[in-house]
């Protein structure tokens, strides 16, 4: 079959699950023919997912976040208003999404949570078989756990979870967990993981591992560890105005996000501290390796995925990057997770039966053909 992506990218959540699923889907002979990223002005289609993936990348702009001065906390409002201002845009780009599908003919498309995919699926509802895959979908399931007193926000996540996933035949929920689902058309599956991860042999070394996509959480970390210069920490963040491997002093080095740089540094941590992102929390549990999980102020989704993953064993939430809490709890939190790795092992078997289960029979197209009329004698 041939199988299109629509990957939102904000963070690196998304494009890792799509590389993941790349991967899984050429391995049971399927043909990734294209891969359509939703980026903004303030970021670029990353250098580690350009080097992964083999299939055709094109860049379209799609909604995204808006931060405060401090870039720490989401300012919601403004993210309404200023991503209301680029309708225009935004239409422009569903007509190039349509051009891509209608060139590309595939037979199944998976959308990782891009605005612009489940409207795209609901406004032009192609004849072809149309996938929603994300960790938020749990959010359907009853066993899922909502942050609480945030109930604008809560409304917004469920809003935004059903426009992504619009005219979906089917919505896959990433879940930490095997649940059983008997809401129509959700199907809760394992997290995707890559080769990569699997081939990894972790070792607990002697420094915390850090992400953080904000800057605003980086100097929140420095203030930290200027009161623990002892504690070795390697941070992952998105700040281009520094070189790759800046060290403002002793014990602390931040580097540009590089993905396998990054799992080198996860298989050898003795800890993971990060904002709540569910992809680097499973890696981090695959791995055997606690984490502390601090959300991005007002993001909602975080708030939940940090309450999902405390209950899956995976660590400790806080609302702030003080590592004392994380550091006083290390020897009892690597405990393993044998059912965890059990429940990823599965993810190819489901993910595969999941993708070609039903595809619809496309519309031919019509050729119509002149005959031009005989001339008779009379």
């Amino acid at each position: 079959m041939k199988v299109l992506f629509i990957v939102q990218g904000e963070g690196r959540g998304h494009m890792t699950q799509a590389l993941a699923m790349e991967q899984i889907l050429t391995s049971a002979g399927h043909q990734i023919v294209g891969v359509i990223i939703g980026t903004c002005d303030r970021r670029d289609i990353p250098d580690y997912f350009k080097a992964k993936s083999n299939a055709i990348l094109h860049k379209v702009s799609s909604p995204n976040f808006y931060f405060d001065k401090k870039n720490r906390s989401i300012k919601l409002w403004k993210t309404i208003f200023r991503n209301a201002l680029s309708t225009g845009r935004f239409v422009s780009e569903l007509m190039q999404i349509d051009r891509i599908v209608n060139e590309e003919e595939p037979d199944v498309i998976i959308n990782f949570y891009d605005i612009l995919g489940g409207i795209y699926f609901k406004w032009y509802n192609p004849p072809v078989k149309k996938i929603s895959i994300g960790h938020q979908y749990l959010a359907k399931h009853p066993e899922f756990s909502f942050a609480k007193k945030r109930p604008i926000q809560k409304l917004l996540f469920r809003f935004t979870n059903r426009l992504t996933s619009l005219n979906s035949d089917s919505i896959l929920a990433l879940s930490f967990k095997d649940l059983t689902s008997n809401v129509k058309r959700l199907n809760v599956v394992p997290p995707l993981l890559r080769k990569e991860v699997f081939d990894l042999r972790p070792e607990n070394g002697d420094y915390i591992l850090a992400y953080v996509v904000n800057k605003g959480y980086a100097e929140d970390l420095m203030k930290w560890h200027q009161r623990n210069k002892r504690i070795k920490i390697h941070c992952f963040w998105d700040n281009q105005k520094e070189p790759d491997g800046w060290s403002p002093w002793n014990n602390l080095t931040f580097h540009h996000i590089n993905d396998q740089k990054f799992l080198n540094c996860m298989s050898g941590c003795m800890g993971y501290v990060s904002t709540a992102g569910f992809e680097s929390i499973c890696e981090a549990m695959y791995l055997n390796k606690p984490v502390m999980m601090v959300p991005v102020e007002k993001q909602y989704e975080q708030a939940c995925n940090a309450l999902d993953a405390e209950k899956a064993g995976a660590g400790i939430a806080s609302s702030s990057f003080d590592l004392g809490p994380l550091l006083g709890c290390l020897s009892k939190l690597n405990e393993g997770n044998a059912q965890f790795r059990d429940w990823i092992g599965l993810c190819p078997t489901i993910i595969i039966k999941e993708v070609e289960d039903y595809v619809p029979i496309k519309r031919q197209k019509t050729i119509s053909i002149n005959i031009p009329h005989l001339a008779t004698n009379k």
